[in-house]
C-alpha cells in the first residue's frame, strides 16, 4: 500500500509497505528497522518475533523518543513482559501493533511533531 502525508519537511516518513517490506522515503527496506523522525536504523534486530531479546529493547529504549511503536509484522502479537523491563526503566510509552498500523500510527504523530520511533519486525 502506498502512503502519502503532508507537513513533513523532510523527516522520515513510510511511503509504502507490504509484503516482507517497507519504504521510508521513498527507499525500500527488506529488513528489520528502526526509524525515529531524523534517523534510521537498518537491521535493527536480527531476532523475528520469537527470538527478541532484551538487548533488542535496550536499544530502543535508547533512543530519542518518548513513545516506541512495535510493529510485530502481520499478525499482532504482545512480546514477553520481561523484554519490555529496558523500556520501563527509560520511562518510555511502548505501543504494539501490527506493522501496517505502526506505519500509519507512526506517520501521524510525526506530522504532529511527536518523538516517536518504531520498531518494525518484517518478518
Amino acid at each position: 500500500m502506498k502512503l502519502e502525508l503532508n507537513q513533513t519537511n523532510g523527516l522520515n516518513t513510510f511511503t509504502a509497505y507490504g509484503e516482507g517490506y517497507v519504504s521510508v522515503n521513498g527507499i525500500r527496506h527488506n529488513c528489520n528497522v528502526a526509524v525515529l523522525p531524523d534517523q534510521l536504523i537498518t537491521a535493527w534486530t536480527t531476532a523475528d518475533f520469537d527470538t527478541l531479546t532484551v538487548a533488542d529493547f535496550e536499544l530502543l529504549a535508547g533512543l530519542d523518543a518518548e513513545i516506541i511503536l512495535l510493529g510485530t509484522g502481520n499478525q499482532l502479537r504482545f512480546p514477553r513482559p520481561e523484554l519490555m523491563r529496558p523500556l520501563i526503566k527509560a520511562q518510555k510509552g511502548l505501543e504494539v501493533m501490527n506493522l501496517q498500523s505502526a506505519c500509519r500510527t507512526y506517520n501521524i504523530l510525526v506530522a504532529e511533531g511527536r518523538k516517536v520511533a518504531a520498531g518494525l519486525l518484517l518478518a
